[in-house]
């Protein structure tokens, strides 16, 4: 096991761990004043038992959501880190370093790969003050659910300029998707620091667990709604989005912040 995926497990650990109630609410509170989180739309801080808790927080007043059929609203709040053509097969994971998508998906999605050359492709990247949930950009239907075990690199833009294939090297979990016959994926890319990603509809899935062996879950109509939450990460992370040739067209958000829910690309 990795050195990244031993210090995210002890974390993990202090993380879950609940304290008696005065010292969570000192942990707590000292947390969302260093990081400067927004709690606006959240509960107090002492509501919460742990800083898990925290971290995986939902939503206390719901966004509202203007759903459309023709339209990808982002899944989660966060930085747009790169954004834009996937070069025959080549994408950045951020100015200047190039991985393939190819890798990133692994040879079990190879039926797919011509379809994605060529394509478009966003990059997510949620930090450690963000809302950590991730929610269906569009109505779609799961095919398929891909946990590969990796690493646990920090994600943050530091790591992203210095650690080549930082995204293909850490752990992740795919999702490919299809929308009226049209093909994306979803993958969310775990990082330094508890490490773990859960998916609502799919329990089964443990990340930062001892294990090499990609694991592959296949369902049949598995229909999500746009808006309907799909799952958390237990700290900050990446998901990056690939949608297969002629798809769509991107809003132009490099470098800006979007929150859940609001417009990222169109038919």
């Amino acid at each position: 096991m990795h050195i990244t995926n031993v210090i995210s497990q002890y974390f993990g650990k202090f993380a879950r761990f609940e304290f008696p109630a005065f010292i969570q609410t000192i942990i707590n509170s000292a947390y969302v004043k260093f990081l400067g989180l927004n709690m606006s739309e959240f509960r107090n801080p002492k509501f919460y038992k742990s800083l898990n808790d925290l971290f995986t927080r939902e939503l206390a007043i719901p966004r509202e959501i203007e759903k459309a059929d023709n339209l990808f609203i982002s899944p989660t709040d966060s930085l747009i880190t790169q954004c834009g053509k996937i070069e025959k097969e080549l994408a950045l994971q951020i100015k200047g370093m190039e991985y393939s998508i190819e890798e990133l998906l692994t040879y079990n999605c190879a039926e797919n790969f011509h379809k994605m050359h060529d394509g478009d492709y966003m990059n997510f990247y949620l930090s450690p003050k963000d809302y950590h949930r991730y929610h269906a950009p569009i109505d779609f239907e799961v095919k398929r659910l891909l946990h590969v075990p990796g690493k646990l690199y920090p994600v943050n833009l530091k790591y992203l300029n210095k650690q080549i294939d930082l995204f293909i090297e850490n752990e992740r979990v795919i999702l490919e998707c299809i929308y009226k016959e049209k093909l994306f994926y979803m993958v969310f890319v775990g990082a330094l620091n508890v490490g773990q990603m859960v998916f609502e509809f799919e329990p089964k899935v443990e990340t930062n667990c001892d294990t090499n062996e990609i694991k592959i879950y296949e369902y049949e109509d598995l229909k999500v709604e746009q808006g309907d939450c799909l799952g958390y990460f237990k700290m900050g992370s990446t998901v990056v989005m690939l949608w297969e040739k002629d798809f769509v067209k991107l809003e132009n958000l490099l470098g800006t912040n979007v929150k859940f829910g609001e417009l990222i690309a169109k038919m």
